[in-house]
């Protein structure tokens, strides 16, 4: 039987301009749908897991292609809450070499981040389940959104299910000070912490040593620093970070690090061409929920994860919509790109 898997998040309408052009250049927009704890569940029902999506949508044919969208990648939307006013959108200008890629919200008074814990019944939501994943961003969508995902935490606590958070901090939706006040308090429920430099300290407070991810240079043993710091003040089973040395927009290296409180292990680097690099933390969250349920060890887990975020970087859209079996050929030495016959 597959591993039940909880996440809840908000997924958005995303609209992106064709190609590389500027928002000032497009007179039109690519539609895809996406969202950090729904990118997560798309890469684990691709692993075979069976994948739950919590969330709260509006009953209009916008919100029925949200549901629709997750559906046709086999992710249980038995849990999504109707009702509310509106999706969030999101618009996305790909960025190339120095050019940044650009993001502009159109969130406000979405459905979820107006939903409240009488939407769903929670102890029925994590009933067999195996892990509950959410982000840094949901809870910052709203008060009430911050109150309804530690309820949600309580009850996966109560059920004895796995816990893993992306940190995720958004400077767009919250300060540095309210993430603390509020991520810092979620944290008693956390099991497994990822989340990269940025995070660590905007929502958590901890800095590494001297690293500058703008010069593409990386400093492990500031990460081995703040890493025992965390664990040590918040008791994770481990904390993960992905190591993105950003050469230019369009080529970076990727890799990342763990932890398990005895042992640090650094991952195989990958040079990745970029063609979209949104969803590149959530695949790598949903590869290493994969690993971490499916493998022999956390070394193995971390392998697999960066392997999928990897392969997610070459692939237009919010989901990595790749199988374990491309993603082993990847970690087991098969990086040419060759055609597959």
């Amino acid at each position: 039987m597959a591993k039940k898997v909880v996440t809840m998040g908000e997924i958005m309408l995303r609209l992106s301009t064709p190609g590389y052009q500027r928002f000032t250049q497009a007179e039109s927009f690519d539609v895809v749908y996406g969202g950090g704890e729904a990118n997560v569940a798309v890469s684990l029902a691709n692993y075979g897991f069976d994948a739950h999506f919590v969330s709260k949508l509006p009953e209009n044919p916008i919100g029925q292609s949200a549901i629709n969208h997750l559906r046709r990648f086999g992710v249980n939307t038995d849990y999504i809450a109707k009702g509310g006013e509106r999706v969030g959108i999101y618009y996305l200008e790909t960025g190339a070499s120095m050019r940044p890629s650009k993001v502009v919200y159109d969130r406000a008074n979405s459905s979820i981040a107006e939903a409240s814990s009488k939407d769903f019944d929670f102890d029925a939501i994590f009933k067999d389940a195996a892990w509950f994943h959410f982000s840094g961003i949901t809870p910052a969508l709203s008060e009430t959104a911050a109150v309804l995902t530690e309820e949600a935490l309580k009850a996966a606590k109560r059920n004895n299910v796995t816990v893993s958070v992306d940190l995720n901090y958004r400077k767009k939706l919250w300060t540095p000070e309210r993430a603390k006040e509020v991520m810092s308090n979620l944290m008693q429920y956390v099991d497994v912490c990822i989340g990269n430099e940025e995070d660590a300290e905007k929502v958590l407070g901890f800095k590494p040593g001297e690293t500058d991810v703008t010069k593409g240079e990386l400093q492990l043993e500031g990460y081995k620093d703040i890493f025992k710091q965390m664990k040590e003040q918040f008791g994770f089973k481990y904390v993960v970070t992905t190591l993105r040395e950003s050469y230019s927009a369009s080529d970076n290296g990727w890799s990342a690090l763990i932890y398990n409180g005895e042992e640090f292990y650094h991952s195989k680097k990958y040079d990745v061409r970029i063609v979209d690099r949104v969803g590149g933390g959530d695949s790598f969250a949903g590869g290493l929920i994969y690993g971490l349920l499916a493998k022999d060890d956390f070394k193995q887990a971390l392998e697999f994860a960066v392997g999928a975020s990897a392969l997610k970087h070459t692939i237009n859209g919010d989901f990595n919509l790749v199988t374990v079996d491309e993603v082993e050929t990847l970690i087991q030495g098969d990086a040419s790109g060759r055609v597959q016959r």
